[in-house]
């Protein structure tokens, strides 16, 4: 499936995953199951995180997870519609995910799937508003924190994404 998303780095050196297309449209309504059926193409795929050098796994679990789960149930507005269109880059999250950080795990329903923890990673991601025209008129940057569970076959996988935050004050023009 074709995605038009490029990495670039601010000017921190900070690296940003811009998505450059809106595929969820609408803050009201977001449907959550074609979020889950667009994320199913990701299942079987592994990427590294460059900063830790940490294989994280796409699992079959992540689609139904990420597009229903109680945090997203949560969602409205710009935040729904954020996490909707981020799975345009998913990968690339991956990819430039930084500060990891180790969790226990405390549930009795992860007992298996997270019998060696979670880790938690930082990332960012940009996303265009239009215009009238349908111009790119700028992109908004949103903070979020990727969720790993590492697993009790050893593997890490990607869990779901959370706390989502717009950056208020940055944007960066097209």
């Amino acid at each position: 499936m074709q995605r038009n998303v490029s990495v670039v780095e601010d000017l921190n050196g900070n690296k940003i995953v811009f998505i450059h297309d809106i595929r969820f449209k609408g803050r009201q309504a977001i449907e959550w199951e074609d979020v889950e059926m667009y994320l199913k193409q990701y299942v079987g795929e592994a990427r590294i995180i460059k900063s830790t050098n940490d294989m994280v796994y796409i699992g079959a679990d992540l689609p139904k997870e990420y597009a229903h789960s109680n945090y997203t149930n949560t969602l409205k507005g710009t935040n729904a519609k954020a996490k909707a269109n981020a799975t345009q880059g998913l990968p690339e999250m991956i990819e430039i995910a930084t500060n990891k950080a180790h969790k226990e795990n405390f549930k009795e329903k992860h007992k298996r799937d997270a019998k060696y923890g979670w880790y938690r990673y930082d990332f960012r991601f940009a996303l265009p508003v239009f215009d009238e025209e349908g111009e790119i008129k700028y992109y908004n940057v949103f903070k979020v924190i990727m969720v790993v569970k590492h697993a009790e076959d050893g593997k890490m996988y990607l869990y779901d994404i959370m706390n989502i935050k717009k950056e208020t004050g940055t944007h960066f023009q097209s």
